[in-house]
């Protein structure tokens, strides 16, 4: 399962009662970050998740309210004594604007990778889910995020027997390695059924409506989209500023076909979301308002196992 929380909803400036953009997810209890506005240290603390399980961070793109605080980030995880090194992933200039930003943050107790994005990268893998970074369109080099949970297709015991594979080998064929034992080898593939589904979350903020969000986000189970400006009439501020309207958020989730949509990133001149969430209900009606410190918790779908005391 994918556990989820937005740390910081806002945008531009922090409020009282609103940090900027920032979203933990957490798998099987590793963690990584989508972006890091000032203060996300506190929103991690205040969390108790963990922040020595905190493996990478994801830049979408290097204005201040997403990257500001991560000297401050930096600089907590080496209170914590971490050790392992951290990886950091963002668009070109990545480096130049870490190497600025820790400038205030020198000495640290591991080491940070660093792992600059351009338009051809290849999707990759950080605890456990399979990351596609993609272009967005926001007036600067700028990136949305498709994170994918696999899951490893049903083992069958009934085959497994039939075979004659030792029981001490079932979970390593279902973990999908080869195994040798009484002079044999078996291949998952003998052992397994059909892939199952897994679980899908679209992130991406700060951007024009763009055709990957739709077509990377298919049928995903969360699309987080920024819902910077809400009335109809702020459409030419976000023509100008490559911000979208909550109407706009919702019809990308429509054409996706997404399970569901988690709006956040507001404009300072939203006070209260929730008073524009009928604008995108009206489009797309599963979709919902963020706030700081919210969470969820996506799991696998219920499936039938395909033999008795198979793992499912």
């Amino acid at each position: 399962m994918i556990d989820l929380c937005t740390l910081g909803t806002g945008g531009t400036i922090p409020m009282p009662d609103r940090a900027l953009s920032s979203l933990y997810v957490r798998v099987n209890g590793r963690a990584l970050l989508i972006d890091c506005g000032e203060g996300t240290q506190v929103g991690v603390q205040r969390l108790g998740w963990g922040i020595q399980c905190i493996d990478g961070l994801l830049i979408t793109h290097f204005h201040a309210d997403h990257c500001s605080g991560l000297p401050g980030m930096l600089l907590a995880l080496t209170k914590s004594l971490r050790t392992d090194p951290l990886h950091i992933y963002g668009p070109v200039g990545l480096t130049q604007v870490v190497t600025g930003l820790r400038v205030i943050a020198p000495q640290l107790s591991f080491p940070v990778v660093l792992h600059e994005i351009d338009g051809h990268s290849e999707p990759f893998r950080l605890i456990g889910l399979e990351i596609t970074p993609f272009a967005v369109a926001h007036g600067i080099p700028c990136l949305g995020y498709r994170l994918h949970l696999p899951r490893p297709a049903a083992f069958d015991p009934q085959k497994a027997r039939a075979l004659g594979v030792p029981l001490h080998c079932w979970k390593l064929l279902q973990r999908g390695e080869t195994v040798s034992a009484d002079g044999r080898i078996f291949e998952p593939s003998q052992v397994l059924g059909a892939p199952r589904k897994g679980i899908t979350v679209l992130y991406a903020t700060d951007t024009r409506p763009v055709p990957a969000i739709p077509e990377l986000g298919r049928g995903c189970d969360m699309m987080i989209l920024e819902g910077m400006y809400g009335p109809e009439e702020k459409l030419p501020l976000a023509l100008r500023n490559h911000h979208m309207l909550f109407r706009e958020a919702a019809a990308l989730a429509k054409e996706a076909e997404a399970a569901q949509l988690i709006l956040t990133h507001y404009s300072t001149c939203i006070s209260d979301p929730l008073e524009y969430l009928p604008l995108a209900q009206d489009v797309f009606p599963a979709a919902s308002c963020a706030a700081d410190g919210m969470t969820w918790t996506l799991k696998y779908p219920v499936t039938e196992c395909p033999a008795q005391n198979a793992e499912c």
